[in-house]
């Protein structure tokens, strides 16, 4: 009786499989890898963009190129189209299309001297966060021990270099009166505004450093900027009043009189002849 082998593949699973894996007919088609291993400048990328299924290959190869880049380094479209033979408007397409899919985020931030600059930061896998680098914090009062700001002080209304450098060494020159003002660049840099309004009022050198350093407190000074500030702002003296214009005085007006010779009335401080009497006898004095 004839009997069937269990094991052997039945037509048609045979064609399926072989449907399934057309390679198995011809293995030494395709692909083939020669790798190397790397043990030095190499850059890891992932699959997610080397054979990401929307971007277009310039994108691909250009997020390839940037993460490879060191820090710091410029990737600018100029710079780009400087490196490559693409041309600038297919080099922003490109850079569009990784900022859209996370493997490129760009922000505009001021830095510290006013000026905006953009800043870009390549993802190698777009989603996975980690914490950024610190950026530059605005300048904020400047803080005690005690992490209390200082208060505000006076601010002169014409913040000249040379007013302000005057009231920086008048603060630093506290010290020789009281040991306990001894102040740090920080406090001083805080304080100088405060004592060049001072000296913008017209008021002596002499006179501020007198007004900040009497009638000090005789227990240990745990905030001396502090106090110093509170002093600046508190006993400001008033602006010195406008120079008004000395106006003219009024012409004198005086009485009355009657001519001696015409019986005329005219003005004058006293009796006597007007003025066309005068010149009349005048004349006929210098004829005789």
């Amino acid at each position: 009786m004839d009997t069937q082998n269990p094991n052997a593949p039945t037509p048609a699973h045979t064609r399926v499989v072989t449907k399934k894996h057309p390679n198995r007919r011809h293995p030494h088609s395709g692909l083939v890898h020669d790798n190397a291993r790397h043990t030095s400048r190499f850059t890891v990328i992932g699959n997610h963009l080397a054979q990401h299924p929307e971007l277009s290959l310039l994108a691909i190869g250009l997020s390839v190129h940037i993460q490879s880049l060191p820090a710091g380094a410029r990737i600018d479209i100029k710079s780009l189209a400087a490196r490559f033979p693409e041309g600038t408007t297919r080099i922003a397409a490109a850079l569009r299309e990784l900022e859209a899919h996370g493997y490129l985020r760009r922000t505009r931030e001021r830095v510290p001297d006013g000026r905006i600059i953009t800043r870009t930061t390549s993802c190698n896998q777009p989603g996975h966060s980690r914490p950024e680098t610190p950026r530059p914090a605005p300048r904020k009062r400047p803080r005690q021990p005690g992490g209390k700001p200082l208060p505000a002080v006076p601010r002169p209304a014409c913040p000249a270099p040379t007013l302000l450098q005057q009231a920086t060494d008048l603060l630093g020159r506290l010290r020789r009166d009281d040991p306990r003002l001894l102040l740090s660049a920080c406090d001083t840099a805080h304080l100088a505004p405060g004592v060049a309004a001072w000296l913008e009022r017209d008021v002596s050198p002499a006179a501020v450093r007198h007004a900040l350093t009497t009638d000090l407190p005789p227990e240990p000074l745990h905030r001396p900027a502090a106090l110093l500030a509170h002093r600046l702002t508190a006993q400001l003296p008033a602006p010195p009043p406008f120079a008004q214009p000395t106006a003219p005085p009024p012409p004198t007006r005086h009485p009355l009189q009657t001519c001696d010779g015409c019986d005329r009335a005219f003005r004058a401080p006293e009796p006597g002849r007007c003025r066309d009497c005068r010149a009349s006898r005048t004349e006929l004095l210098e004829v005789a």
